[in-house]
């Protein structure tokens, strides 16, 4: 039964320390710019190496598989750098942080138009649920408080546009990190992604992005959320390796994710909780334990 529902297990351990990683990477997301905060996460996840080292040894991959996996970082970096362009152009946190959450729609329609996956009845009212519980849970309630004003500000701009380029590269991300896992282990997966970072890394360094004026409190924070977000990612390949489909693993780590984030928030940072968030909150378990309903298979005779 354990091996069975993995997929669901890894999802939620993707979502618990991409949760834990949006804590730590508050408390510095006003000392470095993303340029160099994607360097600080790079530098983290080459931290969590030792947890593949054992996997990539013995096993020889496929080539196909290490472009998919050095692609998936490519559009994961374009989808936080768009996000970044967004705020700089003019986007509102109120308007582009729900928006940008909801890249698990992308994911989902590539899932059920490309790779042909099949959902119950019950799976797609999970998504149906988990679509307002992520609104709700992004901690920016303008689209609640006063949608008149949310839809005002919605217009053809250039912060617009870059919400919807981290939505689309996103959501093409987390598809690309199934269709990964179709050719290589969840271990080397996690291998290509992080040659990929690296990769990125020296572009963003070699093209004067990166400021290392730094402290080293900040240095230590920002490889902390690295390793966290590449914990993260390492299990969302494993939930993906052991056959969760894109649409659920997605959606699942999507949703309770800030369940995780907003929790933290409470124990450690004082914050309070709004009742959007709780409701948000009871939405987000919900849609999730309908996404990992199966229906049991009916033996043959």
């Amino acid at each position: 039964m354990m091996k069975k529902n993995a997929w669901i297990y890894y999802s939620i351990a993707a979502a618990l320390f991409w949760g834990v990683w949006g804590i730590v990477a508050k408390l510095i997301s006003e000392d470095v710019n993303p340029y160099t905060n994607h360097v600080l996460f790079t530098v983290g996840m080459l931290f969590t190496i030792p947890f593949v080292m054992g996997k990539i040894r013995n096993e020889q991959p496929i080539r196909k598989g290490i472009i998919w996996g050095i692609i998936s970082g490519i559009l994961a970096v374009i989808g936080n750098v768009a996000v970044f362009q967004s705020f700089s152009s003019g986007g509102l946190a109120a308007i582009v942080i729900p928006l940008t959450n909801l890249y698990p729609l992308v994911t989902i329609i590539i899932a059920l138009l490309i790779f042909k996956e099949k959902l119950n009845w019950l799976n797609g009212i999970g998504i149906l649920i988990a679509i307002p519980a992520v609104i709700m849970l992004s901690g920016q309630t303008l689209l609640f408080d006063d949608p008149a004003s949310f839809i005002n500000n919605i217009g053809l701009s250039s912060w617009l546009l870059f919400s919807l380029v981290a939505l689309f590269f996103w959501g093409i991300f987390s598809a690309a990190q199934k269709l990964t896992t179709n050719y290589i282990s969840a271990e080397w997966a996690y291998a290509a992604f992080i040659i990929s970072s690296v990769f990125i890394t020296l572009i963003f360094i070699g093209l004067g992005k990166v400021n290392f004026d730094f402290s080293t409190n900040t240095f230590i924070l920002g490889s902390i959320a690295g390793m966290l977000n590449g914990l993260g990612v390492l299990c969302s390949f494993a939930a993906y390796k052991a056959e969760g489909k894109a649409s659920q693993v997605t959606t699942i780590a999507g949703a309770i994710q800030p369940v995780f984030t907003i929790i933290l928030a409470i124990l450690f940072l004082s914050e309070s909780i709004k009742y959007l968030e709780l409701i948000g909150i009871a939405l987000a378990i919900v849609a999730a334990l309908a996404l990992s309903y199966e229906k049991k298979k009916l033996a043959s005779t």
